[in-house]
């Protein structure tokens, strides 16, 4: 998954290098824009202030993060710099105003920034959602939709934080092309907390008669440390989480405020700032190759790109034509930093969405050059035609409602077609639904005498934006006698409605592929009047604990798993006995359940034992998607699957043990085809659709009644 990011488009990169002789230039071609219109109070103030070494900065930065992800498909750490200079250049802009005693006016501060951000993310938005309905897979249709509304309201980097750790979220091989909001998302929410902390140092430094930028390096500084030291806690023990969380990523804002503070300190010999600016760039360019950006960051690893683009913006401008700052100065990198912010926004969606509709990994080198020159392209026509115009355009800058209007104008630009879209696909699932009995009968169509009597067109279900749906859970948290004082397994348990006098109490207890037979086992625990609880984690098969074979990160949960079977001691525990393999016909006992059964047996508790599934090496539903549900490419012989003896049948015949084998039922005919009786059999490459399980009720109960007696 890519994760880089783009600091926002400023026309006038600021500078408080009091001290330094830095001659600051505006670049000959923003001259000439220049000529024949007026400059407002705001617009001189930013061209007196321009170091282009920091316009150009940005520039490569941008490059970097597009290079990498096209060519290399690695992260180039160019997010990190974004952070720091967007942070920078905010402190540089604040610290004049309080110093100058000018008003803050955050409300107005707040609407103008959002003002210059929406215009091109909401057209980039609109966009990709237009080539996600051309040429994208619809099954990943929901999961777009979803992150679109995460990125127009800045809370993408929340919304894949918690996917990236949720174990039932769908495996797609292709990134999101809007997953790179996220980085933009952590910026929204800091360009709204940073004002109120320069806002809240003013007010102290008045209040107690300390000088203003004492009260800033201090509260800096704290969140600095204090942030440095979550995220490199946060980045070794659940990395996936700590790259997209916002309080992990303060830190690096927090480098940019501090260096900002501290540049009017700094004096530096030209030759020593020469040696500074060519060292930092050098860091930048190195910074991707070197590091596992991906898997490393944000912990203190991250202070590699954020120093090497500190010493760049330390070095300034160094008056030697040696100097670092004459490449970054130039026509073309300054140039380019006024489309830069577009150039973000647009590449990953086309460079994602080319790739969705080819069915690629990744871009050869003529497609990505490609993919590059139409980007610009796209990022020329976002910046001139959208976000320039309005930038510029002197009435929304009058007033502050005027602001407030293109804010809400963009907001519903997205919003409008989005929620119509969602509308739609709901009505199609909920008529689908309606007609699902007649039209989607699944594993009933292979009983004896089954006449199908739906209609010949009908959809087959589970529909491609209902997959993130499929997966089966009980109603309520473990209460009462089955509640769990231990809370972190008791997160994971479940139950139906607490029954005063129970026929039968089962426990389901493993992974997702025991979760995925409560479809069936549910409400036929409703019809007979069985309490059903379930103790459920992804990837956590049930056998013995401290087995060797078994998840390390397992272990813990399946002992305290162990013990609350032992003393709820119900009338019998549902588990899969078996663990199937992707590479061919191989299975085997799930590690430590033949323990397992001999330790619950020996309690009084009876065990049921389901043999696993088939798995494939590739997603079922996907290639339906690509082929057709008659393509002879999607379905796989049994043999091939399977083996032809299941591994658990050596425990036939132990007391309290019970086995029940449906793979008949998945696989008839020596064929595991992907859709029967109208339903999607599997909705990924290893577990069942909860459409189709759940037509499996008579099957189990006849099977589970006849193994048990009941």
């Amino acid at each position: 998954m890519s994760r880089s990011s783009i600091i926002t488009t400023e026309r006038a990169a600021e500078s408080s290098a009091r001290g330094l002789k830095v001659r600051h230039l505006a670049p000959r071609h923003a001259r000439r824009r220049s000529r024949g219109r007026q400059f407002t109070a705001a617009e001189a103030r930013s061209a007196a202030n321009f170091r282009p070494e920091i316009q150009g900065l940005r520039s490569l930065a941008v490059l970097m993060v597009v290079v990498y992800h096209v060519f290399l498909d690695r992260v180039s750490g160019g997010v990190d710099i974004f952070l720091m200079i967007s942070a920078f250049l905010l402190t540089l802009s604040f610290v004049r105003k309080v110093e100058a005693d000018r008003p803050l006016a955050l409300t107005r501060h707040w609407l103008h920034r959002f003002k210059r951000l929406l215009p091109a993310s909401a057209a980039t938005i609109l966009g990709t959602l237009v080539a996600v309905w051309a040429v994208v897979p619809s099954s990943r249709w929901t999961s777009i939709l979803e992150q679109a509304w995460a990125s127009l309201l800045y809370v993408q980097n929340w919304l894949l934080a918690a996917t990236s750790v949720d174990y039932y979220a769908r495996d797609d091989s292709l990134a999101s092309p809007l997953q790179h909001f996220w980085s933009l998302s952590i910026q929204g929410q800091v360009f709204i907390v940073w004002p109120v902390i320069f806002a809240a140092g003013a007010w102290i430094a008045r209040r107690i008669g300390w000088r203003y930028r004492t009260i800033l390096w201090l509260a800096f500084g704290a969140i600095f440390v204090g942030s440095l030291a979550f995220s490199v806690h946060q980045t070794t023990t659940n990395q996936t989480f700590a790259y997209f969380d916002t309080r992990a990523r303060l830190w690096e804002f927090a480098a940019g405020s501090l260096l900002a503070l501290a540049l009017p300190h700094l004096r530096l010999a030209r030759p020593l700032r020469v040696v500074m600016g060519w060292t930092g760039v050098a860091g930048m360019l190195a910074c991707g190759v070197l590091l596992p950006v991906g898997q490393s960051f944000p912990g203190y690893v991250a202070l590699w790109p954020l120093i090497s683009a500190g010493l760049v913006i330390a070095a300034g401008q160094s008056g030697s034509r040696l100097g670092v700052d004459r490449l970054l100065s130039s026509r073309a990198l300054v140039g380019m930093g006024g489309i830069s912010y577009a150039l973000y926004l647009v590449h990953w969606p086309v460079l994602t969405v080319y790739l969705s509709a080819v069915g690629r990994p990744a871009a050869g080198p003529a497609a990505g050059i490609v993919i590059i020159v139409a980007s610009i392209v796209a990022a020329h026509l976002i910046t001139g035609l959208i976000e320039a115009p309005l930038r510029r355009a002197a009435w929304t800058e009058a007033h502050a409602w005027r602001m407030g209007v293109v804010v809400t104008a963009c907001v519903a630009a997205v919003a409008a077609p989005a929620a119509a879209w969602q509308v739609n696909l709901d009505r199609r699932a909920a008529g689908a639904a309606a007609a699902a009995p007649a039209d989607n009968p699944g594993a009933l169509a292979l009983q004896p005498g089954f006449r199908f009597a739906g209609a010949p067109d009908a959809l087959t279900l589970p529909l491609p934006t209902e997959l993130d749906d499929q997966w089966v859970s009980l109603d309520h948290g473990c209460t009462g006698v089955f509640a769990i004082a231990d809370a972190e397994i008791s997160a994971t348990c479940s139950q139906n409605e607490t029954l005063p006098a129970p026929e039968r109490t089962i426990l389901v207890v493993g992974d997702s592929h025991a979760q995925q037979w409560m479809a069936a086992l549910s409400p036929l625990a409703k019809e007979r009047n069985w309490q059903l609880v379930a103790l459920l984690k992804g990837g956590c098969a049930f056998g013995a604990p401290t087995t060797e074979g078994f998840n390390p990160l397992c272990d813990d949960w399946l002992q305290r798993a162990w013990g609350y079977a032992l003393e709820l001691r119900p009338d019998a525990i549902f588990t899969v006995a078996t663990a199937a393999s992707a590479d061919g016909p191989n299975e085997e006992l799930v590690a430590g359940y033949e323990q397992m059964v001999a330790e619950m047996t020996a309690a009084g508790i009876d065990v049921i034992g389901v043999r696993d599934n088939p798995r494939f090496a590739f997603d079922m539903y996907a290639c339906v998607e690509r082929n057709g549900p008659d393509a002879s490419q999607c379905t796989v012989r049994r043999d091939q699957a399977l083996p032809a003896t299941s591994p658990m049948q050596r425990l036939v015949g132990a007391e309290g043990l019970y086995l029940l084998d449906l793979t008949d039922r998945l696989c008839p005919d020596g064929l595991c085809p992907p859709v029967i009786g109208n339903l999607y059999v599997f909705m990924d490459d290893n577990h069942l659709s909860r459409s189709y399980a759940a037509t499996l009720r008579q099957d189990l109960e006849e099977r589970l009644l006849a193994a048990t007696g009941w």
